[in-house]
């Protein structure tokens, strides 16, 4: 799933044609830029056949927006307690973002079991995925941040 920053809204249908004609019908979309909510509803109400979802969700409000911008699912780096209560009344799917044992444990006690691992590789990559393992083999995570090849 190719995550995207986007600054001219003018961009985005070209981009997701293009992208869908290569076989990617699933988009993430961050909010770092003031173009990213204008670039998500474009994309969703011309092309319901692709899966736009937003990327960088750091609270409440921006899930909301997200949500009205056509999002099927967000992305967030961390987990509050706030962004998990919003999440738990959004049509969203949210993926929070953990890396702690303690964060993986305030995901569970909101009902996450899949999980955003990141900075992945900054936070220990393979061998901490391996360790959390034990204790969170029912957990699924998406690492992100430093993944390549080898």
């Amino acid at each position: 799933m190719p995550v995207i920053v986007i600054d001219d809204p003018q961009h985005a249908l070209p981009m997701a044609e293009a992208l869908r004609e290569g076989g990617v019908t699933v988009l993430e979309i961050t909010l770092r830029t003031e173009a990213a909510l204008t670039a998500m509803r474009t994309i969703s109400k011309a092309m319901p056949d692709v899966i736009v979802g937003a990327g960088t969700v750091l609270n409440e409000t921006q899930l909301r927006q997200a949500e009205d911008a056509g999002a099927r699912f967000a992305v967030s780096p961390g987990l509050t307690e706030k962004l998990a209560i919003a999440a738990q009344k959004s049509a969203v799917a949210l993926l929070p973002g953990a890396v702690t044992a303690s964060e993986i444990q305030l995901a569970l006690e909101y009902g996450f079991t899949t999980l955003k691992f990141f900075p992945a590789e900054a936070a220990g990559g393979v061998p901490v995925l391996k360790a959390l393992h034990g204790p969170f083999s029912h957990i699924r995570f998406c690492p992100t941040g430093g993944i390549s090849v080898a």
